[in-house]
């Protein structure tokens, strides 16, 4: 029984992991030739080198697997299906990103997504806090990182409308 149990858990937490980077993973696709179009762009003097986007946000999708399984661990699906949820449309949300500003090259509707992408991201804090404080806590560095991109977003769009208009 108790393997049983174990194994289930370790089974959770690589599921919950594999969804955070199947997310990262479409991004990823999209965002085959970002550096070189990132750095093609007009940038403001605070832009981060497009060599440090890959690792943090690596980091954040072990954040984010993690937090997810731990709610999922406590409480099931059937338990905790409104956090769960909210945590699968951020993920959803956060792949569509990397399309419409790297790929279709879309400002303003990227500017726009990204911010629902940061409401859903505090919703998902939200609802994780009442069931699991520490997977709450683990989506902080995420919402944070979605803060800088959000303005990152915005002066990019504003420096660079012929292209990203």
């Amino acid at each position: 029984m108790i393997q049983h149990s174990i194994l289930k858990q370790v089974l959770g937490l690589a599921g919950w992991l594999t969804a955070s980077f199947i997310a990262g993973g479409l991004g990823a696709v999209a965002s085959a030739n970002a550096g070189a179009f990132y750095g093609q762009l007009l940038q403001p003097s605070w832009a981060p080198p497009a060599w440090l986007f890959a690792p943090v946000w690596s980091m954040l999708y072990v954040l984010m697997g993690i937090a997810a399984w731990l709610v999922w661990r406590q409480y099931g699906f059937s338990g905790a299906s409104a956090a769960l949820s909210l945590f699968v449309a951020q993920l959803i949300a956060n792949s569509l990103w990397t399309w419409l500003f790297f790929v279709w090259h879309l400002g303003a509707l990227s500017l726009t997504e990204i911010i629902v992408l940061w409401l859903l991201i505090a919703a998902t804090i939200s609802g994780f806090w009442r069931l699991h404080r520490l997977a709450a806590l683990l989506l902080v560095p995420y919402l944070a990182w979605v803060s800088f991109a959000s303005a990152l977003t915005f002066s990019l769009w504003r420096l660079n409308l012929p292209v990203l208009g």
